[in-house]
C-alpha cells in the first residue's frame, strides 16, 4: 500500500467522523459523550479517562459476527484494527496484536500459556457466554505477565433481570455439502433475587468440513489443530451473593475441543500453487484436542474505608494435545528404526493465583484516586510426548509475586496517571536430559530470577464536547518461550540458570492519539511505537524446527476508527491499520528485517454498515481488506528462510436478524461473494511449508435461532 492510498483511507475515516460532528454543529445539538466503561484497567473506568487505545466489543456487535461465523479470533479481527487475521484453525500461530502476542483473560484469570506458548489458546469458552471483550492495545503491567502485545478480556454474562429467564440457542451453518454441515445447541438458566443470583449454560457442537470458493475441500491441519471435523461442549457456572457492600461470586467453566479424526491431508494435492486439501480417512493416533478448566471465586466490598476492594482467587487447567507425526525431532533409533517413530505433542500448564485490588478515591486529596494491590501466580507448564512418554520440555515452575500503585489525578478536563508495577519472579527447572534429535543431552537444573519494575505515565486532556486527547507510555513483562528454548539445548554443559535466552522480555510502548465520542458516532486515530531491546522472535529452519532469537524488536503503527449514526436506524462505521514491524539477524546487526507472519499482520481495512431495518428487523453488511504484503525478499538467517509474499484479498459478509413471536431468528452468509482465497499465514509461510498452504472458507451459510422464556412467578 502506497503512502499515498493510507493517507487517503485515514482520511476517508476522518471525513466520516468530522462530517457526523458538523451535523449535530448545524442543528444546534451539542454533541454528548457515550460514556464506555471497561474494568480492564483493574477497576471501572470510562474510556475517555484511560491514556491509551481502548476496544470495547459489545454485546450486539458479538452477536452478528458469531452468527457470520462462530470463531472468536475472526470477531477479534474485524472489530480490533490492530489484530492479525484468524487462521481458522483450531491453532492460533500468527494470530497476533499489533505485532507482538496479547495476554487473554477470561472474567481477568489468564488463559495464554506464555512460558511454552503453543498458540492454542484461541479456544478456552463458547462464544454464547461472552457479554462482551475489552481490549487494551500496547503492552500493559496493570494484569501480569504476557501482555507485551496488550490484553484482551473476554467478559461473561450476568443476570440482569429479576426473576428466572431459560434460553434455547440453535445454530447451523452448511456449504450444502454432504459432509459439512456445523450445529451447536445451547440452554441457559438466569435467575436473580434478592437472595442470590444465578447463571448456568450447557452447549453441545459438532462441526463439520468445510470448502474452499472453487468447491475444493479445505485442508484439514492433523497436527497443529483444526476446528473442522470436530464436536464440542461447554458447561458454565456463574453463583453470586450480595450482602449489602459486599458480593461474594463463584464461577466454573469446562470446555473441551476435539477433532472427530475422520478425514486426513490429500497427499496428492499440496503445494504453493494448489492449497492443501483433506480425503476421508483415519490420521495416525489420537485427534488433537483442547481441555480447559478455568474456576474463579471473587469478593467485592464496595465501601471498605472509603474505597473498594476486590479480591479474586483463580485456578485454570489447560490440555493441548497435538497431532501424530514422524518428524525428525521426534525420532530416537533406541526405540523403533530411524524414520518409523510416531509422537504426539501435549502441552500441559496449571495455574493457581490471586489478584487483589484496593481502588480509593480522593486519597489525602480530592481528585486523586490510587490503586494499590497485589498480584500471585503459580505456573507449571511441561510438554510430553504423549505416545511415547517421554518429556520434551522439563516441568516449568514459575512463581511470581507483584505488588503495585496507581495514582491518579483528575482536575478538571485533565486526567494524570502513573504507575509502577515490580515483578519479583522465579522460573526453576529440575535436571532434565533432550530428545535424541538434539543428542539427548544433560541440561544441569537450577532456577533465573527476575525482578523488574515496570512503569506507565499518560494524560488526557479533554479539550472540547466529546473530544478528548491522550499520551502515553507504558510498559509490559515477559518471557520468551521458555519451553521452546529448553528442549532445543543441543549443546553440552549447559544449565537453566546461566541460559541468557531465558531473560525477560520489557516492551515499551508509546503513544499518542485523538478520540471523539458523540451521540450521533465517534472517531479515533492513534500513533505507537513499541520497542524491545532483547525481544524474542521464533525462526522457522530448513528442518522446520521453530528457534528462539533473543534480537531487538520495534513495531510502528497508525490506527485509525470511525463510527457515523446518521439516524437511530443506519450507522456506518470502518478502521484501519498499518503495522510495521522491524527486527535484526543477530544483536547489534542493522534492524533492517521486517517481522514476519508469525509475528504481525497485514495492514488491514474494515468497512461495515447497521441497518435497524423496522423495530424487528436488523441487516448488518461488512467488508474486509488486507494489503499486499511482500517482506525480507532473498534474506535469510542461518537456514532460515525469511522471505514472505503475500497478495491481499478481499471479503464482505451480511448478517440479517428478526424478532418474531417465537423468537428471535438470524440468517448470515459468509464470504458473500464467494471469494477464492489462500490466509495470510498460509501464503506468508507457503515458503517455507508448502504443504500447510489453507485456503479459507467460500460461501458459508448461517441460521440462529434463539428464545427466552420467563418463568411464572
Amino acid at each position: 500500500m502506497t503512502p499515498l492510498s493510507r493517507a487517503v483511507a485515514a482520511a476517508c475515516l476522518s471525513m466520516a467522523a468530522v462530517n457526523s460532528f458538523a451535523q449535530q454543529a448545524e442543528a444546534g445539538a451539542e454533541p454528548t459523550m457515550i460514556e464506555v466503561v471497561v474494568t480492564a484497567t483493574r477497576g471501572a473506568k470510562a474510556v475517555d479517562k484511560i491514556p491509551g487505545a481502548i476496544s470495547v466489543i459489545s454485546q450486539q456487535e458479538l452477536a452478528s459476527q458469531y452468527l457470520i461465523a462462530d470463531d472468536p479470533s475472526q470477531a477479534l479481527a474485524t472489530f480490533i484494527p490492530g489484530y492479525a487475521p484468524s487462521r481458522q484453525k483450531m491453532s492460533s500461530t500468527g494470530e497476533s496484536l499489533r505485532g507482538r502476542q496479547p495476554l487473554i483473560l477470561l472474567d481477568g484469570i489468564p488463559q495464554s500459556n506464555p512460558l511454552r506458548a503453543g498458540m492454542r489458546e484461541g479456544y478456552f469458552a463458547d462464544s454464547f457466554i461472552i457479554e462482551r471483550i475489552e481490549v487494551i492495545n500496547g503492552a500493559s503491567a496493570v494484569q501480569g505477565m504476557g501482555a507485551t502485545g496488550g490484553i484482551i478480556n473476554y467478559i461473561t454474562k450476568s443476570p440482569r433481570a429479576n426473576g428466572t429467564t431459560h434460553g434455547v440457542n440453535i445454530r447451523a451453518s452448511t456449504q450444502f455439502r454432504s459432509d459439512n454441515l456445523d450445529w451447536k445447541t445451547g440452554y441457559s438458566i438466569s435467575h436473580k433475587s434478592d437472595a442470590f443470583d444465578f447463571l448456568g449454560y450447557a452447549a453441545l457442537q459438532k462441526r463439520g468440513m468445510g470448502y474452499d470458493g472453487k468447491g475444493r475441500r479445505l485442508g484439514i491441519d492433523t497436527v497443529q489443530g483444526d476446528t473442522l471435523d470436530t464436536h464440542g461442549d461447554d458447561l458454565f457456572v456463574k453463583i453470586g451473593k450480595n450482602f449489602g457492600d459486599q458480593r461474594l461470586q463463584l464461577s466454573l467453566n469446562r470446555f473441551n475441543l476435539e477433532g472427530d479424526g475422520d478425514y486426513m491431508k490429500n497427499p496428492d494435492a499440496t503445494g504453493a500453487d494448489l492449497p492443501t486439501s483433506s480425503i476421508p480417512g483415519t490420521p495416525q493416533g489420537e485427534a488433537p484436542r483442547n481441555k480447559v478448566r478455568s474456576a474463579s471465586l471473587d469478593y467485592r466490598h464496595a465501601n471498605l474505608a472509603d474505597g473498594s476492594l476486590t479480591v479474586q482467587l483463580f485456578s485454570h487447567e489447560f490440555e493441548s494435545l497435538y497431532g501424530a507425526t514422524k518428524v525428525a525431532t521426534f525420532q530416537d533409533t533406541r526405540i523403533a528404526p530411524a524414520n518409523t517413530l510416531w509422537d504426539q505433542s501435549q502441552i500441559l500448564a496449571d495455574k493457581l493465583g490471586s489478584r487483589l485490588t484496593y481502588v480509593r478515591p480522593d486519597t489525602f486529596v480530592t481528585g486523586l484516586e490510587a490503586t494499590v494491590g497485589v498480584d500471585v501466580l503459580r505456573d507449571q507448564t511441561e510438554q510430553r510426548l504423549a505416545i511415547t512418554g517421554r518429556i520434551w520440555v522439563p516441568l516449568l515452575k514459575f512463581n511470581s509475586t507483584a505488588p503495585f500503585a496507581q495514582l491518579e489525578y483528575e482536575f478538571g478536563p485533565v486526567t494524570l496517571r502513573g504507575g509502577v508495577r515490580y515483578e519479583m519472579a522465579e522460573l526453576e527447572v529440575d535436571t532434565y536430559t533432550t530428545l535424541a534429535a538434539y543428542g539427548s543431552r544433560t541440561v544441569q537444573g537450577g532456577s533465573a530470577e527476575f525482578s523488574k519494575a515496570v512503569k506507565n505515565i499518560g494524560a488526557v486532556w479533554r479539550f472540547a464536547p466529546g473530544w478528548s486527547a491522550f499520551a502515553a507510555s507504558s510498559e509490559g513483562f515477559g518471557l520468551p518461550d521458555a519451553g521452546l528454548v529448553l528442549r532445543g539445548v543441543n549443546n553440552p554443559d549447559q544449565s537453566v540458570s546461566s541460559l541468557i535466552s531465558l531473560q525477560p522480555i520489557v516492551t515499551r510502548n508509546n503513544e499518542i492519539g485523538v478520540n471523539w465520542r458523540g451521540a450521533n458516532g465517534q472517531f479515533g486515530i492513534s500513533r505507537y511505537d513499541s520497542r524491545s531491546k532483547l525481544g524474542s522472535v521464533i525462526r522457522i529452519n530448513s528442518a522446520g524446527v521453530g528457534l528462539v532469537e533473543r534480537v531487538p524488536t520495534t513495531v510502528k503503527g497508525w490506527e485509525v476508527s470511525a463510527e457515523w449514526r446518521p439516524s437511530k436506524q443506519l450507522s456506518l462505521s470502518g478502521s484501519y491499520a498499518q503495522t510495521d514491524g522491524k527486527t535484526a539477524a543477530t544483536q547489534g546487526a542493522p534492524m533492517d528485517l521486517a517481522l514476519g507472519a508469525r509475528s504481525q499482520g497485514p495492514d488491514k481495512a474494515v468497512l461495515a454498515g447497521n441497518w435497524k431495518w423496522s423495530p424487528a428487523v436488523r441487516l448488518r453488511l461488512q467488508a474486509t481488506h488486507l494489503f499486499d504484503r511482500d517482506i525480507n525478499v532473498g534474506r535469510t538467517v542461518g537456514t532460515s528462510n525469511l522471505e514472505e509474499n503475500f497478495a491481499g484479498y478481499t471479503l464482505a459478509d451480511a448478517a440479517i436478524t428478526f424478532d418474531t413471536g417465537h423468537g428471535r431468528v438470524g440468517v448470515s452468509i459468509e464470504n458473500l461473494f464467494d471469494k477464492q482465497y489462500v490466509g495470510y499465514y498460509s501464503q506468508s509461510a507457503a515458503a517455507a511449508d508448502p504443504g500447510n498452504t489453507y485456503a479459507g472458507r467460500g460461501r458459508t451459510l448461517a441460521v440462529n435461532w434463539s428464545r427466552m422464556f420467563r418463568s411464572a412467578r
